[in-house]
This record gives structure tokens, C-alpha cells and sequence, in this order.
């Protein structure tokens, strides 16, 4: 009897362990802003990239669904709340000062929702955080944060070469800022050794005064930006032993809108094909950095940990674009480049080796907090990612915000910021600051959803505050079109095109309501207009449908059709940077077609990509002799007389 009451014992000992939950993950969250899945398949599929790809092998891993806008501050604001934009109110990526008209930087004050380091610590759990977009003024946590005005993200400019900066809410707790200001790293410290690995360039080039309009002081900028998150994200692993680390790492995306268009392009001539020749292999080069930055990590994790490695959107990259006088004028802020699928790699404990299915930037923080044993909220609209998740899930509670509200209801005043820091925040004007760029964004994400009519009250209210802003009527046309009020959306629309008469969007919205109308005459107008002044690809493809001509230029006869081709041909090579022979196209389609006007937009086009102002404006005044209405021909002329009076030619 006592040697069966014995196996009984052991038995029910044996059972309990068996339905044990595992205990919760410590883990790293390492955040790389626009990695394209492609790119990393591609480099994989080479052998360039061996830590993610034993990623792959040995973890769950998924392509991870953005969502519109796609803006550093706003996405990454969602994947740290799990809520989205008209729920944490991070909209942009600056406010505006209500004094001085001031643009200010985006801050912590200004989300509206707990963040995933706010939960965790209320939660018992210790956290770090290093660079993560909006985190300034960095609050009081159960551990650090570091935030994003240490080292900088691309719209500060002071400190950036080092002297003197304010220290104020740089860190928590303050006296974090000594222990970790010996790992950052400033441009002007990354020498040639470091930019020849990427860039074929000279020390000369790197003697230049910094600016961030100069492709490599930009470039030396994003790379010491990222190591600097990078150490210092290492740093607090080991000397805090956090539960959670969260590590924002820039220099991706940056450096892909600095010269994704040229990975791997073929048949550059040109200016193009001497970019190549310095610049065309920093891309990837990056990646290969991210790479062996990603081992680092995983070298760091102990039997305990997950690794999360996710990015926030993918980068269309090799696209030559459209408009070639773009090509120079890409933009750090754009999103034009950006894919709506970027990464999500989950390796290490907890975690099953398996595909994810179709997760989102919703979904990621209530995985984070299922993988600590935390509980989601059921304010939270995505999941956790239980397929890939060994333990259980932990049962919803109703909300973490103040109040159990629904939405984020996070102030001034609960927020737990030193009083010096808030102080600060009042003189330079970020209390009551507004975002106007933020709020159209949120009207937008409202539209998206099919809220039509918060849409439409949002866009009324910011009309009413920028009258003159053309952008933001075509907008409010389309939300008012959503809900068939069409005369009001037209006399936004009318409004639109007289402030802004290439406003290609605002041709378009007309079109589709005027088809809707039974106008297809004027309907094929709109859209003629819409194409004839910025290539507008829904437009073109109502063309198609309606059979109507697409270049948005009346072809009058068979002479005209040849040069309409033969400027094709022209773009193409301009696109490439063989400017010498898209000229030589041109002057085949002036000689065939004299008066067809897109031979001359187009040589105006050409002359300005080669530096040749008075040439261009010479080109365009041809095109306004033959069509003097045409909106795009004077608005360009206008910004050439412009250019060549600030060269003081």
C-alpha cells in the first residue's frame, strides 16, 4: 500500500509539472526601421545575411502588415501601445509651437495611450528602452529609458556635432545620461575607415562642413545613430538586466532614401551611373550590417530570452522614379518609397519554429506582453501571436488606460515626468502644442476605416483652421464623396484646384464624382488633367476603362503619335541619366511634331537635370506659346525664374 500511495505521489507530481505554464521570456525587441522582407530573402538566398537566417530556421517568422501613414513616429508609436493612431494620437512627425508657429519634434507628452514600458513597469516588470521614436521627455519607469533626443533622429539638429545640449529629459533617471554619453557617437567620429565599407569616397568628402543635405555627412549621421542604439541598447542589457529591452535602429531607412534607387539598377548613364559607382552598394551593405548587429544580440541572450526583430514597413528599392528631377530631391520624411510590409522574426525561448499567420504592427504588443506573462487589453485591437507562443495567453483585462476608458486618456498631468522637464516643455511651447500634419493624418486613418463621418467632422474642423490649404479640401472631398453629399464635395474640390491648379488628386476626386454623374465627357477631362500633371496612376486607369487617350495630351494625328513615343523613349533615358540621349530623342520628336507639347516639358525636364536653367526655362516658355492655360508650364516657371535669381544668374 505505501509503495502504491508512493507511485500516486510521484504520479500527481509528474501531472502537475506536465500542465505547468513555462515561465515568462525576458525579451529583446530590436526594432530596424524599414527593412523590406525582399531585400532580406534576397541577401539570404546569397549568403550575406547568416544571423537572420538562422533567424528563419530555427524561430516564426512572417512578413508584418503596416498601416497608413507610414511615418516613423506614428507606426512605432503603435507597435509600443498596441493601439492605432485615433487611439494613441501620435499622427506626425512634428507639432507646431501655438506662440511662434515653431515646428517641435513629436514627444512622449503628446501620445495618448500607455506604452508597452509604462504597462510592463506598472505590471511589476523592469524595462529598458534605447531610441525609441517619441520618447522625449523620457518618463519614470521600473527601469531606463533612453530616449530619442539622445543621439538624434534626422529632424534635430542640435548636438548633432557635438558642444554643449540641454540635458533636460534626455534620460530616466537623469543620472543615466553620464553612463551612457560615452557611447554615443557624433558624425564627425565616423571616419573613413567606417564610410569606405559602404561609400566610395575620399577623406575630402568627409572634411565638409555636416549636413544633412549632403548625401554623406546624411549617411555618416544614420550609421553613428545607429551604433550609438545599438551600444547602448547592449549596455542596459547587461549592466540592468531588464525583463524587456526595446531598441529603435534607424540607419536602414535612411540610407535607402538616401540610395535605394540605386541597388542593383541597371543601364545608369550619367550622373546616375557616377552615383553607382560611389553610393550603389551602401544599401546593402547596411543590411549586412544589420546582420551582424542582430548576432550581437543574439550572443547577449540567455536560455531565458526572446528575440523580437521586427521592422515597420519595407522599401521599394532599384526604382528609378517616374519624374527624374525627384531623384535629387528624395526626402528623409517621404513615405512615397515605403512598402506596406516590412518584417517580424521571433526567435529563442517561448517561441515555436513556424510561419506566422498575416501578423500586423497591431498584434505586437500584446505578443510582447503574452511573452512576460502580461496581460493584454481588450482595448488592444490586435492579438497576441499565439501560434507561435509555446505558453498560454494570459486572459484579457479591460484597459490599462486611466479610467478604464477605451481609448488612451494619458495628460500632462498624469504623466510621470519630472516637474523640470515639464516645465521645459511649457517654454518651448510643446504644452498645447497642435500637430496639424498629425491630425490629418488621423483624419486619414478615420477615412481608411470607413468612419466617413468622423472623417468628414475632422476635415471640416482642420479646413476651418488652414482655409488656403489645398490638400486638406481634397481630402475633406473625399470623405463628403464617401457619403454621396457630391455638391459639397465638389465645391471643396472647385476650391482645391483654385488654390493649388495642379493639384492632381483634386482632378482626380472631380472625375470620379463627375463619372458617377454620368459626365464622361467632363469625367475624361478631369482625369486627362490629373495624368497631364503628375502621371496619376488611378487616373490613368480610368483612361483605360473609359478608352480614352492616357498621356493627358490630345494626339491630333500620326506625326504626333510617333513623338509621343519618341518622348517615351526620352523619359526612359532621362530616368537612367543619359541625358545626352534623351535630348537626341527629343530633337527626332521636335523635328516630326513642333508644336506637341510634351516635347518641350519634357526638354525643359532634361535641361534642368543637367544643370541647364536657362535652357529649361527657354523649353517651358515654348510649351506656354503653344498652351498658355496649361497650369503645370506656368507653375514651373515660376520656380526656375526662382532658382536661377537665387543663383544670381
Amino acid at each position: 500500500m505505501k509503495r502504491l500511495l508512493s507511485f500516486l505521489v510521484v504520479l500527481s507530481l509528474v501531472l502537475f509539472s506536465c500542465h505547468r505554464e513555462p515561465a515568462s521570456s525576458r525579451v529583446i525587441v530590436l526594432a530596424i526601421d524599414g527593412v523590406d522582407p525582399h531585400t532580406v530573402d534576397l541577401l539570404m538566398s546569397e549568403g550575406r545575411m547568416p544571423n537572420f537566417a538562422k533567424l528563419r530556421r530555427e524561430g516564426a517568422y512572417a512578413p508584418l502588415t503596416s498601416e497608413l501613414p507610414l511615418l516613423s513616429p506614428v507606426i512605432w508609436t503603435t507597435v509600443a501601445t498596441g493601439k492605432r493612431p485615433d487611439q494613441h494620437r501620435i499622427g506626425h512627425f512634428t507639432a507646431v509651437n501655438p506662440q511662434t508657429g515653431e515646428q517641435l519634434p513629436v514627444t512622449s507628452q503628446m501620445r495618448k495611450a500607455k506604452a508597452l514600458w509604462n504597462i510592463l513597469s506598472e505590471s511589476k516588470k523592469s524595462v529598458a528602452v534605447a531610441g525609441w521614436w517619441a520618447t522625449w521627455p523620457a518618463e519614470s519607469v521600473n527601469g531606463a529609458i533612453v530616449s530619442d533626443h539622445l543621439a538624434y533622429h534626422f529632424l534635430f539638429k542640435e548636438g548633432v556635432t557635438g558642444g554643449a545640449v540641454d540635458a533636460t529629459g534626455k534620460t530616466f533617471p537623469p543620472e543615466l545620461l553620464a553612463e551612457v554619453t560615452p557611447l554615443v557617437m557624433r558624425p564627425q567620429s565616423v571616419g573613413l575607415d567606417v564610410v569606405s565599407r559602404y561609400l566610395d569616397v575620399t577623406q575630402a568628402d568627409l572634411d565638409r562642413p555636416f549636413d544633412f543635405h549632403d548625401r554623406v555627412g546624411h549617411f555618416r549621421w544614420a550609421w553613428g545613430t545607429s551604433e550609438t542604439y545599438k551600444k547602448i541598447g547592449l549596455h542596459l542589457w547587461e549592466s540592468r538586466k531588464p525583463d524587456v529591452l526595446m531598441v529603435y535602429i534607424e540607419g536602414v531607412d535612411s540610407t535607402s532614401h538616401l540610395f535605394g534607387h540605386l541597388f542593383r539598377a541597371s543601364g545608369l548613364a550619367g550622373d546616375l551611373a557616377d552615383q553607382q559607382l560611389k553610393y550603389g552598394r551602401a544599401v546593402e551593405e547596411m543590411y549586412v550590417h544589420i546582420d551582424a548587429m542582430v548576432g550581437e544580440y543574439m550572443k547577449a541572450m540567455d536560455d531565458r530570452t526572446t528575440l523580437v526583430v521586427l521592422s515597420d514597413h519595407g522599401f521599394e528599392l532599384g526604382k528609378l522614379h517616374d519624374d527624374p528631377t525627384m531623384t535629387q530631391e528624395l526626402t528623409r520624411v517621404s513615405e512615397k518609397s515605403h512598402r506596406l510590409r516590412g518584417i517580424l522574426y521571433m526567435y529563442g525561448h517561448g517561441v515555436k519554429r513556424t510561419s506566422i499567420d498575416r501578423p500586423s504592427i497591431i498584434d505586437i504588443a500584446p505578443t510582447i506582453l503574452a511573452l512576460t506573462g502580461v496581460p493584454a487589453a481588450m482595448d488592444m485591437p490586435g492579438r497576441a501571436l499565439d501560434e507561435a507562443l509555446e505558453a498560454p495567453v494570459p486572459v484579457r483585462i479591460a484597459s490599462y488606460e486611466s479610467g478604464g476608458a477605451a481609448q488612451g486618456t494619458t495628460t500632462v498631468a498624469d504623466a510621470k515626468v519630472d516637474p523640470e522637464v515639464l516645465e521645459k516643455l511649457r517654454s518651448l511651447g510643446y504644452i498645447n502644442a497642435t500637430s496639424p500634419g498629425g491630425d490629418a493624418s488621423l483624419a486619414a486613418v478615420l477615412f481608411e476605416q470607413g468612419r466617413y463621418q468622423e472623417a468628414v467632422e475632422a476635415y471640416a474642423k482642420l479646413v476651418a483652421e488652414s482655409p488656403d490649404k489645398a490638400s486638406l479640401r481634397s481630402s475633406y472631398a473625399g470623405a463628403l464623396g464617401a457619403m454621396k453629399r457630391f455638391d459639397e464635395a465638389l465645391e471643396q474640390l472647385d476650391a482645391a484646384i483654385k488654390l493649388d491648379p495642379i493639384n492632381v488628386e483634386a482632378y482626380h476626386n472631380r472625375g470620379v464624382i463627375r463619372e458617377m454623374r454620368g459626365d464622361r465627357a467632363a469625367a475624361v477631362k478631369d482625369y486627362q488633367a490629373a495624368m497631364r500633371y503628375g502621371s496619376f496612376e488611378p487616373s490613368r486607369l480610368a483612361l483605360v476603362r473609359l478608352g480614352a487617350p492616357v498621356s493627358g495630351v490630345e494626339l491630333r494625328n500620326e506625326g504626333e503619335q510617333r513623338a509621343s513615343e519618341l518622348v517615351q523613349q526620352a523619359a526612359e533615358a532621362a530616368k537612367r541619366g543619359d541625358y545626352p540621349g534623351a535630348n537626341r530623342l527629343l530633337d527626332d520628336a521636335e523635328k516630326i511634331a513642333p508644336r506637341f507639347v510634351l516635347v518641350h516639358q519634357y526638354r525643359s525636364n532634361v535641361a534642368y537635370l543637367s544643370g541647364d536653367i536657362d535652357g529649361a526655362i527657354r523649353a517651358i516658355e515654348k510649351g506656354l506659346a503653344i498652351e498658355p492655360d496649361n497650369q503645370l508650364f506656368r507653375t514651373n516657371l515660376a520656380k526656375l525664374k526662382e532658382t536661377k535669381a537665387s543663383q544670381g544668374r
